[in-house]
């Protein structure tokens, strides 16, 4: 079996963007020369996510919606009182999306659905700069 790591840099624009990352993801898995295997996707940081979802337009909407909905900003966060930055919702949505995927690699190729994009989902109050590590593993 072999082990490819891979990272990437993503530049965020801060609370509720959404990135399309699949294609990026897709050439590496290319250039791994990995037929078949796992490849795990990892975002770093305590206030960003991954996920799929059919990356358009009502649905970039939707999505941060839903979040503000099940976790809203204006309501009293102990991590707020503790640091006083105000992103206390923000590690809260992160945690309940979760910061990694494992997808299945077949003939070379992410299995993905026909409308399924895997996407990082930026929750903290500004712009980040994220590091999405790759480790596509198989033969």
């Amino acid at each position: 079996m072999e082990v490819v790591t891979r990272t990437i840099q993503i530049n965020s624009e801060g609370e509720n963007d959404v990135i399309d990352i699949t294609q990026q993801l897709s050439n590496i898995v290319k250039e791994s020369n990995i037929e078949k295997g796992i490849v795990i996707i990892f975002v770093s940081g305590s206030t960003a996510g991954i996920t799929t979802i059919e990356y358009e337009p009502g649905l970039i909407h939707d999505f941060p919606a839903m979040l503000s909905r099940i976790v809203p900003k204006n309501i009293e966060y102990k991590h707020d009182n503790t640091w006083h930055d105000g992103n206390g919702h923000s590690h809260v949505r992160a945690s309940l999306i979760g910061p990694s995927l494992t997808i299945p690699i077949l003939q070379g190729k992410l299995t993905l659905g026909t409308w399924q994009q895997i996407v990082i989902l930026e929750m903290d109050t500004r712009s980040r700069n994220r590091n999405v590590i790759l480790q596509i593993m198989g033969e």
